[in-house]
């Protein structure tokens, strides 16, 4: 109960970021580097102040999700974007499929849902990805 009173108490108009957000944000400030870069530079151009320790659990995650690559330096790793967000998005999408036990139904329902617009560049993206497996 001490722990209690004497805890910050939370300004109800900080929002609270969610993971993905996270994640997103620190890839684009990796994307922006030019060349791999410590984790201490990511926090550094961070909007919000997020401490070093969480910004190196958003990199391990994203390195265990094959988003970013690592290279040691030193005691430290240096980080490097090994995809964007679109790669990003595509490698969640992937982990949820890969999730569900009924396939076939999990892609017809999202098939089925999508806009017409989406659909036909779906269409157009899979008849690429057929062709340039037929050379």
């Amino acid at each position: 109960m001490d722990e209690e009173l004497n805890a910050p108490a939370r300004d109800p108009r900080v929002r609270r970021r969610g993971q993905g957000e996270l994640e997103a944000q620190v890839l684009a400030v990796l994307q922006g580097s030019p060349e791999p870069v410590t984790a201490g530079w990511v926090q550094e151009r961070l909007d919000g102040g997020l401490a070093y320790t969480t910004v190196m659990t958003i990199l391990s995650r994203l390195h265990a999700k094959n988003a970013v690559s690592r290279t040691r330096a030193g005691r430290s790793y240096l980080w490097l974007a090994s995809s964007g967000p679109a790669g990003l998005a595509a490698l969640r999408m992937r982990r949820v499929l890969d999730s569900e036990d009924d396939r076939d139904a999990v892609l017809a329902s999202f098939v089925s849902a999508l806009l017409p617009h989406d659909e036909d560049l779906l269409r157009a993206l899979l008849d690429s990805a057929s062709d340039d497996g037929e050379s």
